[in-house]
């Protein structure tokens, strides 16, 4: 049986070796579809992007970039597609920007040579041990009340019928049947993941994103989400990638007072749950249940708007995780604004969420943020600006920088549901979207939060009336972001040597109409 996460020591966590380092914002990106190869998002960084992002989390390059789920199902997580470039474009780029890269500890994908090789020889196999089946758990087979407890993102059970050297077997299978879960307990396993760690940190990378870390312990009789192995896991990860000089991330989606729990044992870990409660203050005219969050939640996150996954419901809400605990929203709150970003998008996002959407996730809604708050340029700039105000790491999705909307079409070709917030853009339609109002006031915004070096000091937030304050001093500095909730709209003031300069969002937004994307305030010093 597995103990309760409580009752594994925290690990001393603040980012690790990257403790002194100066986090501005970070951009996410496939390599493949902003730009199209590894050289290409070198040189955006490098041009049109220059002295704005300060890091850069790579999408899963490896071989192949485009199997059953775009790159996180690795046939060998060892190389670099070639078509995207090497492992010297990495290491180019990480002169750069800090590179964050994934491993994928949960699963391999079925295509693998070491599957391959289990495939054809079953128990024969060296690699037999490596992959889980279901009686890897449980050797004297399972009740019906025990597997309906496992947890999984997506209906039914976590199984896919292989056959496996003549003989049929249930091959353990959280996200898709061309992803087989890995056993952590072997050996070999943490052999492959450290040989994977290594391969990363010598190519540059100084931040390793865990994929998927929560579904990796699994043990009978429990819900096998985020077990004491899991967090064993975790910490056995974090020691080795510190002393080759790398932080971890980790990426688990769950229940609110997870992630606060989770944190203590990470250099970083995600803050899901901001980009519902943002939406749900914007379009639902309420910035309670964020000025709550803004109380509780862990000083070590990485913020995010939107990312390759849709928007996660569950960071925000109750769920069966934590059945006896409230979430953030209650339940008829999430349920207005699910209906909200569908109606603001046209109907498009539920084409993409749910029961109708292929490698579907249950607990979010795939859609673009831009698409989510209706197209509203005001709005979208509300919502970057509170992100960037919020303390931690900000990170911006590429689709979300450049204020993109769903992609229908490519949803229609493939099927897949994330595929609407994840569009393909070339480097003369990236130049397109840069001339457009809203995408240069939000580069503004990026380059007024990546310049400041009061972002460094003390933060401080507070709400009356419908109305938020983020403000963030230092002893000579003063950034402050006021925002109307109940109009959609705010100001930022930034006090510098005895200087006071005011913006308001409209003043953005018509003073981002052409020319040279101007700093926010251009005579601030």
């Amino acid at each position: 049986m597995s103990r309760a996460v409580g009752s594994v020591a925290p690990i001393n966590s603040g980012l690790g070796p990257l403790a002194n380092h100066v986090h501005g914002p970070q951009l996410i990106a496939y390599a493949d579809r902003f730009g199209g190869t590894l050289a290409a998002v070198a040189d955006l960084l490098r041009g049109q992007f220059a002295g704005i992002f300060s890091g850069v989390h790579l999408l899963p390059f490896y071989t192949p970039f485009d199997g059953a789920d775009a790159g996180f199902d690795p046939v060998d997580h060892m190389q670099v597609d070639p078509r995207l470039g090497s492992w010297a474009d990495i290491r180019s780029l990480s002169k750069t920007a800090d590179v964050i890269a994934d491993i994928i500890v949960n699963h391999m994908s079925t295509d693998s040579r070491q599957f391959d090789d289990v495939r054809a020889r079953g128990d024969a196999s060296p690699w037999s041990r490596m992959f889980l089946t279901m009686s890897s758990i449980f050797p004297q087979g399972a009740s019906e009340e025990e597997l309906t407890r496992i947890y999984r993102p997506r209906p039914g059970l976590p199984f896919t019928v292989m056959r496996l050297g003549g003989k049929v077997r249930l091959v353990w299978t959280t996200f898709t049947p061309q992803q087989v879960d890995l056993d952590i307990r072997e050996p070999m396993t943490w052999n492959y993941l450290s040989a994977v760690i290594d391969q990363l940190t010598r190519s540059g990378v100084t931040t390793i994103r865990l994929d998927a870390v929560g579904y990796t312990g699994k043990v009978a009789g429990s819900n096998c989400f985020m077990t004491t192995e899991s967090i064993e896991l975790i910490h056995r990860l974090s020691e080795y990638a510190h002393q080759q000089g790398a932080a971890v991330l980790l990426e688990v989606h769950g229940h609110f007072s997870q992630q606060v729990e989770i944190a203590r044992h990470a250099d970083l870990v995600y803050d899901f749950a901001l980009p519902p409660l943002v939406l749900h203050a914007i379009l639902g005219r309420d910035p309670g249940p964020l000025v709550k969050w803004l109380d509780i939640r862990p000083p070590n996150a990485v913020t995010v708007l939107d990312t390759h996954d849709g928007i996660g419901i569950i960071d925000a809400g109750a769920n069966e995780l934590r059945p006896s605990q409230p979430g953030l929203l209650s339940d008829a709150q999430v349920a207005t604004l699910v209906e909200s970003i569908h109606s603001n998008s046209g109907g498009t996002s539920r084409l993409a969420t749910g029961i109708t959407a292929s490698n579907l996730d249950l607990y979010q809604v795939n859609c673009t943020f831009y698409d989510a708050l209706g197209r509203d340029d005001y709005g979208y700039l509300l919502a970057r600006a509170i992100q960037l105000f919020v303390p931690g790491i900000p990170q911006v999705y590429y689709v979300g920088l450049l204020a993109g909307t769903n992609d229908v079409e490519l949803l229609a070709k493939t099927g897949v549901g994330r595929d609407i917030n994840r569009h393909r853009y070339t480097t003369n339609e990236i130049d397109e979207q840069l001339l457009r109002p809203v995408v240069r006031a939000q580069l503004r915004l990026l380059w007024f939060r990546a310049e400041k070096s009061v972002f460094n000091g003390e933060f401080s937030h507070e709400e009356a009336g419908g109305r938020i304050r983020l403000r963030w001093r230092t002893r000579s500095d003063e950034a402050l972001l006021e925002a109307d909730m109940l109009r959609a709209s705010f100001t930022i003031s930034l006090s510098s040597n005895g200087q006071s300069h005011v913006i308001s969002d409209r003043d953005l937004l018509s003073s981002s109409q052409g020319g040279r994307c101007a700093p926010l305030f251009p005579n601030s010093g």
